[in-house]
């Protein structure tokens, strides 16, 4: 495991939550109902934004200044909310300050620049999480525990939906939106994770937003499997949907079905010998097979404030967080190749990761 600086202390951590827009009260919130962190600032360029969020949880300092939170001694560490396009810039200077991070997904807005915030950490043996919210629900964590214990056999396909009305970004396209919580979640759950051989793109811009609004990701995995993503800012329902299929069950996740989350349903894949070399005897020696259907128990708890204590855990135990750093960058490879397909029209593109070591989260 990765060895993170600072020394082992038992009082609460210090942290400030930059960017009080849309995620960072989420943060706050947390971060003050948690008995592992002291909120100990808020910043936002637009100061009567963090007096707001401030006086929402309970008070809090609040500054304008990012300077001012990072030359603080006291600080342990800081939570990032702000545009992508930031990220890159406050965590480079938050870590050449000292101080642990922890950042909105994705981990920046190129992978370049989200390599440099991995490498600067490591030099500085401090802690860089990505803010994977969905990875820390119930039901994603027992998606992967099901997944590791070998429940659904060798995987075959992994198909996700994630589309809703109206929520357009100014800055982003749809894939880099909505495919961050997909891609984070796939990463999560599979075994070696996200480990894509090449990405294939196609968006559709039908409002003319100058931007995608509607798109898919095909992803040809390790194996012989394949990943899919679809998402949609223009849908009139709300769909958050995964479906995982293995040689001996396939997974069915719907977060909007809070009566029935995550489902094992019997139906698989017999696969024998298929080295025979006619087609006929291919389809001979496989067969399909179909049966019941097991709603798997799973509480309710927001994930937020498991992210936090994560958060607050790998830094005291000066290990690597679930959602690292690493994760972060397998994620932008994705979006990034993505773009790439996209501007050559839907033609894949190659894709090289760096798998898991062995026992650690990376």
């Amino acid at each position: 495991m990765r060895k993170c600086g600072g020394t082992h202390v038992s009082r609460r951590l210090n942290i400030a939550v930059v960017g009080a827009g849309y995620w960072g009260p989420q943060l706050a919130r947390n971060l003050r109902a948690s008995r592992e962190w002291n909120l100990a600032a808020i910043c936002d360029v637009d100061i009567d934004r963090a007096r707001r969020v401030a006086d929402a949880v309970g008070g809090a300092p609040v500054t304008a200044e990012i300077e001012s939170v990072l030359a603080d001694p006291l600080i342990d560490a800081i939570a990032i909310a702000t545009p992508a396009a930031t990220h890159h810039a406050i965590a480079m200077a938050a870590l050449d300050a000292g101080k642990h991070v922890m950042v909105e997904k994705p981990l920046a807005d190129t992978q370049k620049r989200g390599t440099e915030m991995v490498r600067r950490a490591s030099e500085r043996g401090l802690v860089l999480m990505v803010d994977h919210t969905q990875c820390y629900t119930p039901a994603v964590m027992k998606m992967r525990e099901l997944i590791a214990g070998g429940e659904l056999g060798d995987i075959l396909f992994v198909d996700s939906v994630r589309i809703n009305f109206g929520l357009t970004q100014p800055d982003v396209d749809v894939f880099w939106d909505l495919a961050p919580h997909e891609l984070s979640i796939m990463d999560f759950i599979l075994p070696d994770g996200l480990q894509a051989t090449s990405v294939a793109a196609h968006g559709s811009d039908p409002m003319n937003t100058g931007k995608s609004c509607i798109g898919h990701l095909t992803m040809p995995l390790d194996g012989g499997a394949m990943a899919h993503v679809h998402v949609n800012w223009l849908s009139p329902t709300r769909t958050r949907r995964m479906v995982i299929g293995g040689t001996r069950h396939t997974l069915v996740w719907d977060d909007l079905d809070p009566q029935q989350r995550l489902s094992v349903y019997d139906p698989g894949v017999d696969v024998s010998s298929i080295s025979r070399a006619t087609a006929q005897d291919r389809r001979a020696a496989t067969s399909f097979r179909i049966g019941g259907i097991r709603a798997q128990a799973v509480e309710e708890r927001e994930a937020l404030g498991t992210v936090v204590s994560e958060f607050a855990a790998a830094i005291r135990e000066k290990r690597t967080p679930r959602t690292s750093g690493a994760a972060g960058l397998r994620v932008l490879s994705i979006l990034d190749a993505a773009a790439g397909s996209l501007a050559a029209f839907g033609v894949p593109q190659p894709l090289r990761h760096a798998r898991r070591s062995a026992g650690v989260a990376a």
